[in-house]
């Protein structure tokens, strides 16, 4: 539609030069010709939306070719491209007189143009401007149907994808449940059984006390064991057959965000629940990368600084304030990554600059070796 009003104007200025060469209005239908092209270009920077400024912007540019068309008839075809521009910018009724008015004015410049009466100058351009407006009004009924099908399907797949999360919490929940009371509990209860017949017979029957111990303390091992089993089963996966470097690396933040990652220092053994702290922490600031920073890239650096292993997280993307920072920290994301790192004694800071992306930093304490 662009296309065709700029082709419009051009072969209306194109006519009127032909056919009025030397014209003393020749200098203003060209500087009004130029006029309504820079005024048209504006159209698309001040958005869809019928603003106060919006409103303007169109009585300029119906009101520059009304002018137009008074002083070149031949001008009066452009108001095809026009209807569309009234149509998406003003309410259905007003927009509808709007195309009523700029085709009678259309009209009525064919028939100052004729030298005879033509009943297709009469007739062609309201066959024009209703066609023009019955597709318009039919493309933006089925656009409506398509945005409110879309938004079901979202909401559909949302609820879907929280239900799906419920029912995997709840089933990993009784697992752990049905884990827990037929292994730790069982340990727990025959050594609560076993203590309290040692503390029976202790002053009569030392031996059988001290028998009655050594059992329990073998139930507490065997509880101990299966304690630690549940723990591995609860470790990402994503550590399991190799070290945190290798799971960092393996992460992503979607298609269109690039995730780069850096090794820095000389790798140390990690305590499992520290590995397990800091992939969750990537995965979650990887996350709010994908949905909050508008980023292309994202740089994940591990660190090994002797006494603590310090990873960050930085992208590239639109950042925000501090305000912002404290508003954004009262969801999920941000409370559960400083929970995580508080419990392992280490520190969490966030920094960030509009326009010039986020750099997270989690600095874990290592306990000495040696």
């Amino acid at each position: 539609m662009h296309t065709a009003f700029f082709l419009l104007l051009g072969a209306s200025v194109a006519r009127f030069l032909l056919r009025h060469p030397g014209s003393p209005s020749t200098p203003w239908i060209i500087a009004l010709s130029i006029m309504l092209a820079l005024l048209y270009v504006l159209g698309p920077a001040l958005g869809a939306a019928p603003t106060l400024r919006r409103l303007l912007w169109l009585g300029l540019v119906v009101a520059t070719w009304v002018v137009l068309v008074v002083l070149a008839p031949s001008f009066a075809w452009c108001a095809v491209p026009l209807f569309y521009t009234a149509l998406r910018t003003l309410p259905p009724r007003a927009a509808i007189v709007l195309v009523a008015l700029l085709t009678a004015f259309v009209v009525a410049a064919q028939l100052k143009l004729s030298h005879a009466f033509d009943p297709n100058l009469l007739l062609a351009p309201p066959a024009v401007a209703a066609l023009a407006t019955a597709v318009f009004v039919h493309m933006e009924r089925q656009a409506e149907s398509q945005r409110a099908l879309i938004d079901d399907l979202i909401r559909t797949r949302r609820e879907l994808a929280a239900t799906e999360r419920r029912e995997g919490t709840l089933a990993e929940r009784q697992r752990l449940s049905m884990e827990i009371h037929d292994t730790l509990a069982q340990h727990l209860s025959s050594q609560q059984m076993l203590l309290q017949a040692a503390d029976r017979t202790w002053g009569s029957d030392p031996a059988t006390a001290r028998a009655h111990v050594r059992t329990a303390t073998d139930i507490a091992a065997r509880g101990l064991a299966e304690a630690r089993r549940l723990v591995h089963d609860l470790a990402p996966p994503e550590l399991e057959g190799g070290g945190l470097a290798d799971a960092l690396r393996a992460l992503d933040a979607g298609p269109d965000i690039e995730v780069r990652f850096h090794l820095e220092g000389a790798p140390a053994p990690l305590p499992d629940r520290v590995q397990s702290a800091l992939l969750r922490i990537a995965q979650g600031a990887l996350a709010n990368v994908r949905e909050h920073a508008h980023a292309r890239t994202a740089a994940l650096t591990l660190s090994f600084l002797g006494d603590q292993v310090v990873l960050d997280v930085a992208d590239d993307g639109g950042g925000f304030t501090e305000p912002r920072a404290a508003a954004g920290d009262r969801g999920h994301g941000l409370p559960a990554m400083r929970a995580r790192v508080r419990q392992l004694g280490g520190t969490l800071t966030l920094e960030s600059t509009p326009g010039e992306g986020t750099v997270l930093s989690a600095a874990i304490p290592l306990e000495p070796t040696g």
